[in-house]
């Protein structure tokens, strides 16, 4: 199947809607295991007019994971352009990043690590945070998590 073939299949298959596209996008992305992986969702989103930015988190469960993760999202946009030091853009973030935690900490224990990548998508509208990750006490016991949160800007 061709570049654009994979393209339109992808696009049909998980944003038939405009309402969903940020929240799939997003989603789609944080899943995504290899850097030409990462390149070709990158590249639909690009033909899809949205703004993405991706980065990875990892700590223990607790203040220093939660504090971590908001602030290096909120540079990681800040410096991809993805939104601008306004108020109610970061507030916007911050919410999103919040709901996504919620997903990922979801009966973790009280000391685990976590490895996580986020990505962030937004249109003119919403903003979307998307966390994929494992979490494990010991290295031969990690289980896969995932979290989404979405607020309008």
């Amino acid at each position: 199947m061709s570049e654009a073939g994979i393209n339109e299949l992808l696009k049909n298959t998980f944003w038939p809607s405009t309402e969903s596209k940020v929240s799939t996008a997003a989603m789609l992305l944080s899943l995504t295991s290899t850097l030409s992986g990462e390149e070709r969702v990158k590249s639909l989103l690009r033909a899809e007019g949205l703004k993405f930015a991706v980065t990875e988190v990892g700590g223990k469960t607790g203040g220093e994971f939660q504090d971590k993760v908001s602030r290096s999202i909120i540079g990681c946009c800040l410096n991809n352009n993805i939104i601008h030091k306004t108020s109610n853009e970061i507030h916007a973030l911050l919410h999103a990043v919040e709901e996504a935690k919620r997903g990922m900490m979801v009966n973790v224990a009280s000391s685990v690590s976590l490895a996580i990548k986020v990505a962030v998508v937004r249109d003119d509208h919403w903003i979307a945070v998307a966390m994929y990750g494992q979490s494990a006490i010991h290295p031969i016991t990690n289980h896969h998590r995932s979290g989404l949160g979405v607020m309008h800007l």
